[in-house]
Formats: structure tokens, sequence, C-alpha cells
């Protein structure tokens, strides 16, 4: 019997990166060696006195539902760490847990958007949020970022993209794919730009914050003129290692933290009740990890790209953020797609092609970092024999 889904399911898309991992495991399971360059994924292990927090609460009993919004704790600790971060005062009834960043994303624009909406999307960009803002019944209006300016963002072409249809503006910081990472005095030009549209909200998604060089962001929170216009999205999966843990947050304006909580009580009720104890041990312990991944991953990214800028065809910039890198290969004279297959079937090596981040992205690839040292200049070499081709 034909099952009859609802339209709006059309609006979805599949994110690229979990179809390139059904692949590896195929290729692994018949016994290939393959060289995962393809998750925004850490290669590292959780924190051990994070698991063990997690552990512990588990042991003690914290197995059953919390508040909607998170543990008190967790959504104090939540607040202090950005005033700390952000210099900003956040009430901890701000603060949303949700089982990893994506739900806070997904919740905040079905709260916001209407159909026929605009939401500006800088691009490259996460497939995740056009995705869902076509699920909103939204239109996406993408911001194109020029490779030859390192995917520093736009601000005249944000303007131009801002009509008195933009409900949203999301911002990426250190982007995923490009790393670029959004500076002060952007954020407060962007401010200039947005403060007489009242009705334009920012969503500034700060996954991979803690990763960047300086080991904090620019964000649009801080700037006084959208401080209660900002959603802030953040998560512990990616600093902290725990993307199966699935541990997300936001911080909103008052009355969207509440539409938010509806549409979580309706949806999961609330994130795992052991994940946010392990999450309060993250924020408030050492952060010594952080800096010991960040330093490595630095390392990594820098021999990523010095390595792929000495393959003819393949030029690629340190975006000094993050743990991708996203070259040009447009002198390879490929499709970014096709070059990416080849290069996980014929040599071993997964990684994203560009389009996986929408057509913005063509005539690129995305790597990450997440690898040893060994393993990158093996995937180098592959790389490099790959693309010469037989000779």
């Amino acid at each position: 019997m034909a099952v009859s889904l609802a339209r709006r399911i059309e609006g979805l898309s599949f994110e690229q990166a979990f179809i390139v991992l059904e692949k590896v495991k195929r290729l692994q399971g018949a016994g290939r060696d393959v060289i995962r360059l393809e998750m925004g994924e850490p290669d590292y292990p959780t924190p051990s006195h994070v698991v063990e927090a997690g552990c512990r609460a588990l042991r003690q009993g914290f197995t059953r539902y919390t508040p909607v919004a998170g543990i008190p704790e967790l959504r104090d600790a939540i607040a202090s760490d950005v005033a700390r971060s952000h210099g900003v005062h956040v009430d901890p009834s701000r603060v949303v847990v949700t089982p990893g960043a994506k739900p806070m994303i997904f919740f905040s624009v079905l709260a916001l958007v209407e159909p026929g909406d605009e939401v500006v999307i800088p691009a490259p960009a996460f497939p995740v949020y056009a995705s869902v803002v076509r699920f909103a019944g939204g239109r996406p209006v993408f911001v194109p970022l020029r490779a030859d300016k390192d995917f520093a963002l736009d601000l005249d072409r944000v303007e131009d993209a801002v009509s008195e249809r933009t409900r949203l503006v999301i911002l990426n910081s250190p982007s995923n794919p490009t790393g670029a990472v959004l500076e002060r005095g952007e954020t407060a030009a962007l401010a200039g730009i947005l403060q007489d549209r009242p009705r334009v909200l920012v969503l500034s998604d700060e996954i991979y914050g803690r990763l960047s060089d300086e080991g904090r962001v620019a964000s649009m929170l801080a700037e006084d003129a959208m401080a209660d216009r900002t959603i802030l999205v953040d998560g512990f999966s990616k600093a902290y290692s725990m993307t199966g843990w699935r541990l997300g947050y936001g911080v909103l304006p008052d009355a969207l933290a509440d539409a938010v909580g509806l549409l979580q009580v309706n949806s999961n009720s609330c994130a795992n009740a052991a994940a946010q104890w392990a999450g309060l041990e993250a924020l408030t312990a050492s952060q010594d990890c952080v800096v010991e991944m960040r330093t490595e991953l630095r390392a990594r990214r820098r021999l990523l790209v010095d390595g792929l800028n000495r393959i003819d065809g393949i030029s690629c910039s340190d975006p000094g953020a993050g743990f991708f890198a996203f070259p040009s290969v447009e002198g390879l004279a490929r499709e970014a797609e096709e070059l990416a297959d080849l290069l996980l079937h014929s040599v071993g090596v997964a990684c994203l092609p560009g389009t996986a981040f929408n057509p913005y992205g063509e005539g690129h690839l995305r790597l990450s970092c997440t690898a040893s040292r060994e393993r990158i200049g093996q995937a180098l070499d592959r790389i490099g024999e790959a693309v010469r081709g037989p000779r």
C-alpha cells in the first residue's frame, strides 16, 4: 500500500555528510582502508571527566524527565559562560537546552518563519538552514560568498538581500564549510544595517566558536542593538567531542524561549538527563581539553592546507578556525561531486563536495581535520595520486 506523505516533507533535504558516511561504512565493511575526512566530528574521545559525570548521573538516578528547558544548574552555567565569552548578561530563563544544536535551529525557524517569509543565508552554508526554512514555508535568500575574498561576509550584499519580507538572517561563525570567522567590525556593521528593521532577527550559529584560533568569536549577541533580537545557537558536540551525546542549547529572546519550549515539549519533552549533567561538567571544569584539541586541530589544518596547495590544480587558504579546509579544485576541471566520488572510490579518501553546501560550493571540496597528522599526510599523497591520474 502506497503511503501519501504530507507535502511539507518535500521541503526537507538529506544532509550529504550522512550519505557519504553510509558509503564509507560499506567500503570499510568490505575491507577497504578509507581515510575519513568527511564528517564534522572530532576524532577525540569525550574527555574522561565528562564521561564520568554522565555515568555518575546515571548511577545517582538522574534517569527521569528534566524541566523542558533543561536542568537549572546547566542553564545557569550556560548563562555564566555567555557572560564570560561574550560580555553579555543573560538571564538563565532565556536559555533552552535541546538534544543537539540542530533542534534549536529547527525550533527557532518554526517559531518565527511564516509561509512567504524570507531568510537571508550567506552561502555556501550548512545545508540544514535552507532545509528547515523551506519546511516552514519560507524562502531562503542566499548571499554568495566569494572565494577570492576568503569567504568573508559581503555586507553590501546582505543589505541588498534584506527586504520587507525578511524575518531572519542566519550567520555561522566559524563557518561550516569555509571556516571563515566574523570579525567585530562586521558584526557592528551588520547591527547597523538591521537596527531599524525590528522584524528581523539573527540566528548566530557558533557551534565551532570554541575551536577558533582565538577560542572565541565575535557575536551579534554582543551588539547592543541586536542583543534582544539574536538567537545564539551552540552545543557540546564539537569542542567537547560529544556528538553522540546529543546536547545543544540556545540563548533566545524571552518570548521565543517560551515558544521553543512549547515545540520541545511537543516533540522530545526534554534533553537527555544524564547528558545534561555531563554537559555541566564539560562547561564548568578545566578547559584544558578544549585548548589541547584546538592546538592540535590548528596543526592538522595547516598541514592539510599546505599539502593541498602543493597539488597542481588545487588552491586553499587557511581559514584560521575550526577543523575544515575548503580548497578550490576548479583547476582540475572536474565537478566537485565527481571529484569527491573519485577520491572515495579510487584512493579511499572520504570528503564532501562543496555542492553539499548548496550550489555556491561548486568548484570546492570540504575536508575535515578529523584524522591524525599521519593519516592526513597519507590522504594528501592519495589525493595527489588520484588527480595526477595514470602516467
